[in-house]
């Protein structure tokens, strides 16, 4: 039986050339990426029976892995996140084809100006160089991952959820094959074969071969990465998402924005946690929507004691009730089919509910009112303030970068989407035509005498 390789020489000696293999993905051309793209979009599609297949034996895998009492009654749930479907590749080659289509950010100018002494000033946008990306998320993210990180220069090393190992491997298998056959190096990217946490602990703690991380999954990953990483962390979508009803507005729309953010996908990192709506209208706004909530879309309300003594005669009119929200409900970032609501008096403790349940990823309002719109926008510090509309749109694809590899709330780097922009970073590059930094040290009158001077 073969030894294996320690954790951190594993690690050491699979980043050992990825500084090298950098520079090669930031010199690939924007046409050299666009038709390899493309072709790796239409290779996953070719390959969609094989692709399911693998998929299958993390299904029977995770099946077998559960095999107490309490694990087979959430079997079913299980089974269905990591399950895929044909809609579900066609989703990948999707993306793949409009990863493609981007404008390459990679050499962009975003600034130029002349100097009074004639030299030109630009700023250039770069690639970041290794990014490491942790994933608990479906194959999706890692197909994203590694096409966004080729589109931006930059070398991704991967490390997925061991739920879709296999489907994963295949995946990795056709993209490699089809990027290679279309100009690309078989080291483009990196992906981590092995399943042990330690594994991505050191990958967290590669300081020397990463430049920067991306973190993708739950609360547990998202700590343990804040803690351990000796990079960057360029995102990790964590944060909680508030969205505010303010008297002014059109109710039905604001109930239409509300269910909207919170049931459209509740697992989402923008899916809506906490409600807050002005007193004024919570007689009228909150029983038809907390009703529509518990019935129709089966969301567990947690609430706030005035929206509790509001709601207080449902049980009793066979509705399921509300329940009583804890300090820690206000704090949570749900990610599944929870809502916790409140009410406040006004804007004012509306937002200093926001500013003290922080970091705040999204927040949104509803309101007819220009200076309440200007002044939440103003304010709230978060990744993405949205006006009357849905949080679910603070995404790549709605706020038209077309695809990105997750949210942020830094302050560091860039907030909201990670897209391809954001995975580039800036450098001056300055042309001049003999320019000095004065004073010179070479007197004004010898100058041109000492320069053509010869040996």
């Amino acid at each position: 039986m073969p030894i294996e390789i320690p954790s951190k020489l594993y690690i050491d000696r699979l980043l050992k050339d990825c500084r090298r293999l950098s520079l090669q993905v930031a010199r690939f051309s924007g046409s050299v990426k666009m038709t390899a793209f493309h072709a790796m979009a239409d290779r996953i599609a070719a390959d969609e029976v094989a692709i399911l297949a693998a998929n299958a034996k993390d299904v029977d895998a995770l099946g077998k892995s559960l095999d107490s009492t309490d694990a087979r009654s959430r079997m079913k749930a299980a089974v269905a996140r990591v399950r895929l479907t044909a809609d579900h590749i066609k989703e990948i080659v999707d993306r793949l084809h409009l990863i493609a289509d981007l404008p390459d950010p990679v050499g962009l100018v975003t600034s130029r100006q002349e100097r009074p002494d004639g030299l030109q000033v630009s700023r250039v946008r770069v690639p970041i160089g290794v990014i490491g990306v942790i994933s608990e998320r479906n194959p999706l993210v890692m197909v994203e991952s590694i096409a966004l990180c080729l589109k931006s220069g930059n070398l991704c090393v991967f490390r997925g959820a061991a739920e879709w190992k296999w489907t994963h491997h295949v995946l990795d298998a056709a993209l490699r094959e089809a990027a290679t056959e279309h100009g690309l190096p078989p080291g483009s990217w990196v992906l981590i074969d092995r399943e042990e946490r330690e594994v991505a602990l050191e990958l967290m703690r590669a300081g020397k071969g990463l430049d920067a991380m991306i973190v993708r999954g739950g609360p547990g990953l998202r700590k343990t990465a804040a803690e351990q990483a000796k990079v960057p962390i360029l995102c990790d979508d964590g944060g909680l998402t508030h969205f505010y009803i303010d008297e002014n507005t059109d109710l039905p729309m604001a109930q239409n924005l509300v269910i909207n953010s919170k049931v459209q996908q509740t697992g989402a990192a923008n899916s809506l946690d906490t409600l807050l709506v002005q007193q004024v209208v919570g007689r009228q706004f909150l029983p038809p929507l907390i009703n529509r909530l518990l019935d129709q879309f089966k969301i567990e309300v947690r609430a706030c004691p005035k929206t509790v003594a509001l709601m207080g005669q449902m049980a009793m009119t066979g509705h399921t009730a509300i329940v009583p929200a804890t300090d820690r409900d206000w704090h949570t970032q749900f990610a599944g089919p929870v809502l916790a609501i409140k009410m406040v008096e006004n804007l004012s403790e509306a937002l200093e509910h926001i500013g003290a349940h922080s970091p705040c990823l999204t927040a949104g309002i509803a309101t007819s009112r220009y200076e309440a719109a200007m002044r939440f926008t103003r304010e709230v510090d978060a990744g993405a303030v949205l006006v009357n509309a849905s949080t679910r749109l603070h995404a790549g694809d709605g706020f038209g970068m077309g695809a990105d590899a997750g949210l942020s709330v830094g302050k560091l780097h860039a907030k909201g989407p990670i897209s391809l922009e954001q995975l580039t970073c800036e450098k001056y590059v300055a042309f001049g035509m003999g320019q000095l930094r004065l004073p010179h040290p070479v007197p004004d009158t010898y100058f041109d005498a000492i320069m053509l001077k010869r040996p």
